[in-house]
């Protein structure tokens, strides 16, 4: 495994927060995993505008559905990190390890119980403010930002 760190993202809703991730992810050297059918065409102008012209730096691997996906991660040997609402692990407890790959989920769903149930761990963004949940693109800056902290 070359990469320290990948985020993999669900079948995104929207294209400027998968093209946000996409900008930070360059500039942290990590790499993307977009698992298909995202809610929006991937060469959407609002993708690009997002993602500027860090989109032709970023790391980005299409994975036609979850299957596939899973296939490849299995194949690889990494670890599936999910990001969920329903975890009860905050992200700040986890041991994070080279080689992990974060999950994010759809903006409007999450992921569904399959998913859930092939996670290593399930982790959460603890928020003592009461909101339900954070924007995906911001959520994927905190958990990238500890992960990295922690491999180093």
């Amino acid at each position: 495994m070359d990469e320290k760190l990948r985020l993999a993202l669900y079948q995104p809703d929207i294209a400027g927060n998968t093209g946000t991730i996409l900008r930070m992810a360059a500039c942290l050297g990590i790499a993307i995993d977009l698992i298909e059918p995202a809610g929006f065409d991937i060469s959407d102008r609002a993708l690009k505008r997002a993602g500027m012209d860090y989109l032709e730096m970023a790391a980005l691997t299409r994975h036609v559905d979850f299957e596939r996906f899973e296939d490849w991660r299995r194949g690889e040997g990494r670890r599936l990190v999910l990001m969920s609402t329903k975890a009860a692990l905050p992200y700040t407890d986890f041991r994070f390890e080279p080689g992990d790959i974060v999950m994010l989920g759809r903006e409007s769903a999450g992921v569904p119980e399959r998913v859930h149930d092939l996670a290593f761990q399930r982790l959460i963004i603890p928020m003592p403010g009461g909101g339900r949940s954070l924007n995906v693109a911001l959520s994927a800056a905190m958990v990238a930002g500890e992960a990295l902290r922690q491999i180093g």
